[in-house]
C-alpha cells in the first residue's frame, strides 16, 4: 500500500465542483476524483465521499453540474473547506440555474451539466455516471485548478 500511495501522489488531476438540486435544496463539493470513461457515447464519472452533504443531495438528483476551476483558491475553498450542513455556499457566488435546475457557477474556465444515468459504490465514495446534456466553454483555455494546488484546505467533511 505504500507503494501505492506513493504513486498517487505524483499524480496532479483537475479539481472540480459539482453542485446537485433536489426537492428545493442545492448542494456542492470540491471533487478530486472525476473523469470521461466513455467516448461514444460521451459518458463522465464523478465520485462523491459518502459523508458528504452534497452526496445525499446527489442521489436524489436528475442533474449534476461538473466546474473546472480558475487558479484562484476562492472557488474551491468555498466548496471543499465548508460543508452545506453549516453554509450556503451559493450565497457567496454568481450562479444561475441549468438543467433540471441545477446551479451552474459563474466566472468558471468551463462547466457541463449531466444526466445521472447511475450510480455505484465503490468505497467511501460513490460513482456518478454522467451523460452531457447541457456544456460551456465560454473562452480561450485558461489554466485550471489542480489537486496539488488544493492540498492545503481542510475539508469541510473528512473523506
Amino acid at each position: 500500500m505504500e507503494a501505492f500511495e506513493k504513486f498517487v501522489a505524483l499524480l496532479d488531476y483537475p479539481v472540480f465542483v459539482v453542485t446537485a438540486a433536489a426537492e428545493g435544496e442545492r448542494a456542492g463539493c470540491l471533487v478530486g476524483f472525476a473523469g470521461q470513461c466513455s467516448i461514444d457515447p460521451p459518458r463522465f464519472v464523478v465520485w462523491l465521499s459518502k459523508a458528504n452533504h452534497t452526496y445525499g443531495v446527489a442521489c436524489r438528483a436528475g442533474v449534476l453540474a461538473v466546474h473546472l476551476l480558475p487558479r484562484d483558491h476562492h472557488l474551491a475553498e468555498l466548496f471543499g473547506g465548508t460543508t452545506g450542513d453549516e453554509v450556503d455556499k451559493f450565497r457567496e457566488v454568481p450562479w444561475s440555474a441549468g438543467p433540471d435546475g441545477v446551479p451552474v457557477l459563474a466566472d468558471v474556465p468551463g462547466w457541463f451539466a449531466g444526466r445521472v444515468l447511475d450510480h455505484a459504490d465503490w468505497g467511501d465514495h460513490t460513482g456518478f455516471l454522467l451523460a452531457p446534456v447541457a456544456a460551456r466553454v465560454p473562452g480561450a483555455a485558461d489554466p485550471v485548478l489542480r489537486f496539488g494546488d488544493v492540498d492545503d484546505i481542510d475539508a469541510g467533511h473528512p473523506a
